[in-house]
């Protein structure tokens, strides 16, 4: 089987990478579902943004879920309504994987930092989501909580790292050094608090010019884009910043549904 990722919507993603599909963050509401998330950025607006380009029905023939972290736009009641209750579920720590059981799901499985699905071994790694300024406000560093991202390297395949909801910090930037990773995805939206003094929750435009200029061979893809509320970098906007910096045949910004191979 050819290695690759479909992009669905926001972070849903279904990678087939080394003999395994592995659906990514499921997502699988309707448009509009679900009210704006309260004191970001365009919280009058309600998610998804976007329509799925796919029944969610389609994407449940797939080896396991990897789920980076539990906020609604990354694992919502739409997808623990849809996913069969025995299917594989891999979440990145305990505390996810306990809330994932209560929810009626039987083959739940916490990840360490080296991780093993039948064969398949990838790292967990670290993600600050969110600026330091947030995360010191206890009520708001309680929202925000932990999230990963995940590194693939496997034999006669280009290593993927998936950043996951994360701002840039130094553990990021050692993984790019350390790993030089061939495709880099990155979760762009530069999501924000409608608070301006909080900062982004995730990276944005000029992450991506900086992981250029660390990796100039990496193929970088842009998505976690124009699907929630809080997600102000648009398509378009990173397009032409990509092309006013020379870098559109290095960086892919993937429509809803799009499928692309490794």
């Amino acid at each position: 089987m050819a290695s690759n990722i479909q992009f669905i919507r926001n972070a849903t993603a279904v990678l087939n990478y080394a003999d395994k599909k592995i659906l990514m963050d499921p997502m699988f509401a309707e448009k509009g579902r679900y009210p704006g998330f309260p004191g970001t950025a365009n919280s009058e607006l309600r998610n998804p943004l976007a329509e799925m380009p796919v029944k969610p029905e389609s994407l449940l023939d797939v080896d396991a879920v990897l789920v980076s972290h539990l906020h609604p736009d990354h694992w919502d009641e739409v997808a623990v309504q849809v996913l069969p209750k025995d299917i594989k579920v891999l979440a990145q720590n305990e505390d996810d994987a306990k809330v994932i059981k209560s929810q009626g799901f039987t083959n739940v499985e916490a990840l360490g930092e080296d991780a093993n699905f039948e064969g398949l071994n990838f790292k967990k790694t670290h993600c600050q989501h969110g600026t330091d300024t947030a995360y010191s406000i206890p009520e708001v560093a309680e929202v925000l909580g932990k999230a990963s991202g995940f590194y693939f390297n496997a034999e006669n395949e280009k290593s993927i790292y998936f950043l996951g909801d994360t701002i840039w910090i130094d553990e990021v930037e050692n993984n790019l050094e350390t790993w030089q990773p061939d495709v880099v995805v990155v979760n762009a939206g530069l999501a924000s608090f409608e608070n301006d003094g909080l900062g982004a929750v995730i990276m944005g435009k000029d992450d991506i010019l900086k992981i250029n200029k660390m990796l100039p061979n990496a193929t970088i893809i842009a998505v976690h884009m124009e699907a929630v509320n809080h997600s102000v970098l648009s398509r378009k906007e990173l397009k032409d910043f990509v092309k006013e910096n020379g870098i559109e045949d290095k960086v892919i910004i993937p429509e809803d549904g799009q499928l692309i191979s490794l």
